[in-house]
């Protein structure tokens, strides 16, 4: 069995300690793909999945296990071959992505753009802003990435709710939404994309809103409908905080650069130094699961 090998993005001294009876090679498939792609038996693919690094999967004849760096899978689902497990990065980006949705929600409500751009004009530009103190937020996704904002979210005095794709104890239902949105202060988006989450967030999503409301993308671009968001943005009834827009990176010409009440960050929610450190230690500890024979983490069931 030592002869069982793996792709890795990076260097497998950077694990720490790889289990010894496997075999690595270092690839980044946008720029080569190897003879030895028909043996690869355990692919991480490089943390930025383009077509070109989904494309490779049709090539691995052997191939038993793909393990991303990112917690959305989207973007290679539909070419993992049949019979080989998907695990996501699930632990990898819930600090990094937590940390920017508190950004976002506290430079938004505060000001902080309005700010920004004073300091640049030398404008001395005091004034009043909403607290998130108080505020009710309504989380729609509560996995890995949602629980770590709620913990972020309750020392700032908010009432939390949560919503899941189904109920559960202390989480409400998806389609529990229309009874729920009118109630929200701060909407934060953490689902993953799927066909049911596609264009979640459209006209009718964003009208049950109350006025004043703040919305926070931190999930994918195609969970909202930009007509829809520029739309309530534009009259000023709602308030917007996104770090992932469809398409990206963001047209020169798009709406969004002149929407008023809106911020947006270039889908920076996992770039930070606390992602490589815990992406080192999952992949490790995958290959340590993997060589020995035992159940993997983080397995995508067939209708996430």
């Amino acid at each position: 069995m030592s002869d069982r090998l793996v792709w890795l993005p990076f260097e497998p001294a950077l694990l720490g300690d790889p289990p010894a009876g496997l075999r690595y090679e270092v690839v980044d498939p946008t720029r080569d793909v190897p003879d030895s792609v028909g043996d690869v038996r355990f692919y991480v693919p490089p943390y930025m999945v383009g077509p070109r690094v989904a494309e490779v999967l049709a090539q691995m004849g052997s191939l038993e296990v793909v393990q991303t760096l990112t917690a959305g899978v989207d973007n290679v689902r539909a070419q993992v071959p049949e019979g080989v497990t998907l695990c996501n990065g699930r632990g990898i980006h819930d600090t990094s992505t937590a940390e920017l949705a508190l950004t976002l929600i506290l430079a938004s409500l505060r000001g902080i753009p309005d700010w920004v751009r004073a300091q640049d004009r030398h404008e001395w530009k005091p004034g009043w802003r909403p607290a998130l103190a108080d505020k009710r937020v309504l989380l729609v996704g509560y996995g890995a990435i949602g629980e770590a904002i709620e913990r972020r979210l309750l020392p700032f005095e908010v009432e939390v709710t949560r919503v899941a794709r189904s109920a559960r104890d202390g989480v409400h239902a998806i389609d529990e939404l229309p009874r729920l949105l009118p109630e929200a202060d701060v909407v934060v988006l953490v689902v993953p994309l799927t066909d049911q989450t596609r264009g979640l967030v459209d006209a009718t999503f964003l009208a049950a809103m109350p006025d004043g409301a703040l919305l926070v993308n931190v999930a994918r671009g195609p969970v909202v409908d930009n007509d829809a968001l520029v739309a309530e943005l534009t009259s000023g009834r709602l308030r917007a905080a996104v770090d992932v827009v469809d398409p990206e990176p963001v047209p020169a010409d798009h709406p969004f650069w002149e929407a008023p009440g809106l911020l947006v960050s270039p889908h920076v929610g996992g770039a930070s130094s606390a992602m490589w450190p815990r992406a080192h230690r999952l992949v490790r500890d995958q290959l340590h699961r993997y060589a020995a024979g035992e159940e993997l983490v983080n397995v995508m069931s067939g209708d996430y």
